[in-house]
């Protein structure tokens, strides 16, 4: 007999990407029809994102009411519309494995899609868009330059660009940094001091392309943070986590990524550091989605084990060893959004325990999708949606009159800021928790 729902902890299958089924059309199209059945039959997941309406319409709109009834061509409009945020299968789907069911929806989407790349069907600017060391050195080195070109105030130059690269003019781009954080660790480092060593903490910051690139404060924040609580820190960034390619499908190059990036970091393992990042994209992939790809793969498996999310590595201090005294009130309330692929990793709302260290912090916490999802938040012909999706995330933030957002996920905190009309917010941007953190440092 069928169960209605599994009660036991959901467990994921690996991506078995090179078995001959996966890729099989029509293989691949009946398994579409039984997950879409399942989904029908249920309807959980119906708020989530658009995925979801989208599917049921067509089934409603359909002449028997039904799945047999779809015609396979209407299919990609489903998979354009999932952003691989996994809230489905983390928080809604009831018939995730170890269910007899077997529903994982988010990476049948990447199924279809990586057969859609196979077929040469999926767009050309965003599977360039993922190319980010490469994209990121060259905005580095004209920083000025594009980042006055591609700011929203510039809305004649933002429509040449929307019209050329059909990136919409409203979306607003992450900046550059006049430098790396690589290049300041190294200008910067033996400069902060660690206080009060403690030999057991050392930790190899894992800087993600984001914060190597684009938004350095943040790993300053931890820099300084960490030292200030007695840790050994030290930096690498030997290239991008692949969640890019992985969001175009692009399977082969996410291998090469977890290959490449997995042998630098494991010589720090090795030397007894544990490996910290800065971005939940980036710490989802090494903790789950390298070893979902890679199953037999000892170093990746090793290097997933060693792996922390910043927030949850300086909770983790305060648990064991108690934090460093001088957290000082800070001068407004924090609304921390519980990211998708921070929620994903499954340890808990980490930023907000750790800003409940704060004396006398009013603290809020939303956990609904930003709707970003990548390049899905920027380019024209999804923007829209993804503002769809976001709104009421941005409306739980604003009704919360809170004086900063906080966002372990750099694009979902700035996509979510510029929906909002909280002018009480004062940042361009979300901050991310260890930002708030090492303000209440006076770092």
């Amino acid at each position: 007999m069928n169960k209605e729902g599994s009660t036991q902890a959901p467990t994921r299958h690996p991506i078995e990407f090179n078995h001959p089924d996966f890729l099989d059309i029509k293989k691949l199209d009946d398994e579409m029809r039984r997950v879409f059945d399942v989904c029908h039959g249920c309807r959980r997941c119906f708020n989530l994102c658009d995925s979801f309406p989208k599917l049921f319409d067509m089934i409603d709109e359909s002449k028997e009411e039904n799945v047999e009834s779809l015609n396979s061509k209407q299919f990609p409009a489903v998979v354009d519309s999932c952003t691989l945020c996994d809230m489905c299968f983390m928080t809604k789907c009831p018939y995730v494995p170890p269910h007899e069911f077997n529903i994982d929806f988010p990476h049948l989407m990447l199924r279809y899609r990586t057969l859609q790349k196979k077929q040469n069907k999926l767009p050309f600017i965003p599977a360039q868009l993922a190319r980010m060391d490469r994209n990121s050195k060259i905005g580095i080195k004209f920083s000025k330059i594009i980042n006055y070109i591609t700011n929203t105030k510039n809305k004649f130059i933002r429509k040449i660009l929307e019209f050329i690269i059909k990136i919409d003019f409203r979306a607003k781009l992450p900046k550059y940094n006049s430098e790396t954080f690589e290049n300041y660790f190294k200008n910067n480092n033996n400069k902060i001091l660690v206080q009060n060593p403690n030999k057991e903490r050392k930790v190899i910051i894992y800087s993600t392309c984001f914060v190597n690139f684009n938004k350095k404060n943040t790993g300053i924040a931890a820099l300084k943070v960490l030292k200030k609580n007695g840790v050994t820190v030290e930096h690498a960034y030997p290239g991008c986590c692949g969640m890019p390619y992985l969001e175009q499908a692009d399977l082969t190059k996410v291998i090469d990524q977890a290959k490449k990036v997995s042998k630098n970091l494991l010589e720090w393992v090795e030397k007894g550091y544990r490996v910290v990042t800065l971005t939940a994209s980036c710490g989802l992939m090494l903790k789950f989605e390298w070893p979902l790809l890679l199953p037999n793969d000892e170093n990746i498996k090793r290097l997933s084990k060693n792996t922390s999310d910043i927030d949850e590595y300086i909770v983790d201090i305060a648990e064991k060893e108690g934090l460093a005294e001088g957290l000082k009130e800070i001068d407004g309330g924090v609304t921390v959004h519980n990211a998708c692929h921070a929620r994903a990793q499954n340890m808990g709302i980490k930023a907000r325990d750790m800003l409940k260290l704060i004396p006398n912090v009013k603290l809020d916490v939303v956990e609904r999708c930003a709707g970003h999802g990548g390049t899905f938040g920027i380019m024209k012909n999804t923007h829209d949606l993804a503002r769809k999706v976001g709104q009421p995330t941005a409306r739980q933030i604003k009704n919360k009159k809170n004086k900063y957002m906080a966002s372990d996920c750099p694009l979902a905190g700035k996509h979510l800021d510029q929906l909002s009309v909280d002018t009480n917010i004062v940042h361009d941007e979300a901050l991310h928790p260890i930002e708030i953190l090492a303000k209440s440092y006076k770092l």
